[in-house]
């Protein structure tokens, strides 16, 4: 009786010591809870006590994770509809708020920060056209969200370092594809319209431009003409003046043969005048 008593004494201060011992490891966090109430945090490796029956350890790994997310679609700034799939790698800082937050639990963190990185990246994709969505500088993206993201994630006792983009594609609904395609060209077409406008109004600016530069290039051309006709008739008219002053005698004579053929140059032309008019003075025989 006295071996068996003493047995289960031993039995039972092996099993009090085995509940009131835990082991936290390299990289990871513990926490003790009493009565389900957080009593001590942030306990870091070693061999810990507590209380048995009463206290509880949980222990959480504090190394980086990767979160996968499902596909998410967002608008770009040109209105195309696009599928973005990405994981967000963090860690964990407050091993308490962790556990209010989650419940300890990876997959409940991973739902709880879906919704503060995928409401950031969306206003981030909103402001960015398609082609620089995809060829553009990723990390300046990221970088500019990861403190909004990480004041959420503070509230889970969680911290992101990184997101990185697995995929950008349009999605494979042909529904949203075909609308997708029926904004594009209604963009081109409006793009497309807006050309044209402009091009006809360089159009009509160029026809305006050169119908002024004809009608002063004819006003030009009618006023030199013109001037060279008068500077013409002025040039005959001192030839035919100096003509006169050396034999005036031959320049009526001439003078009377240019009327003669400019009066009878049809061939039917009568002309009714006195025989002794001057007009027909070289027509007279002088026998």
């Amino acid at each position: 009786m006295r071996t068996s008593l003493i047995v289960g004494i031993a039995v039972a201060v092996l099993l009090g010591l085995m509940g009131s011992v835990f082991v936290v490891r390299e990289g990871q966090v513990g926490l003790v809870l009493n009565l389900g109430r957080v009593a001590r945090s942030e306990i870091g490796p070693g061999l810990h006590f507590k209380w048995p029956l009463v206290e509880t350890a949980r222990v959480f790994d504090q190394r980086f994770t990767a979160n996968e997310f499902p596909p998410e679609r967002s608008l770009t700034s040109e209105r195309k509809d696009v599928s973005v799939d990405f994981i967000a790698i963090g860690f964990i800082v407050n091993a308490a708020d962790f556990y209010r937050a989650t419940g300890g639990n990876q997959e409940t963190a991973t739902d709880r920060l879906a919704p503060i990185i995928k409401e950031s990246l969306r206003n981030e994709i909103n402001s960015r056209t398609l082609t620089q969505l995809v060829s553009g500088n990723r990390n300046e993206l990221i970088e500019k969200q990861l403190p909004g993201i990480n004041a959420g994630a503070k509230t889970l006792g969680m911290q992101i370092v990184d997101i990185r983009f697995k995929q950008i594609d349009l999605p494979t609904d042909s529904e949203v594809i075909g609308q997708v395609y029926d904004r594009m060209r209604a963009e081109r077409r409006q793009v497309a319209s807006a050309l044209r406008a402009e091009g006809e109004e360089q159009a009509r600016i160029v026809r305006a431009q050169a119908d002024r530069d004809q009608t002063v290039l004819v006003a030009e051309a009618e006023r030199d003409a013109q001037k060279l006709r008068g500077e013409g008739d002025a040039e005959a008219a001192r030839i035919y003046g100096e003509a006169a002053n050396r034999d005036p005698a031959f320049y009526a004579f001439q003078r009377s043969l240019e009327a003669y053929r400019a009066s009878f140059a049809d061939g039917q032309g009568v002309i009714v005048l006195d025989k002794d008019d001057p007009f027909l003075q070289y027509m007279k025989s002088d026998r």
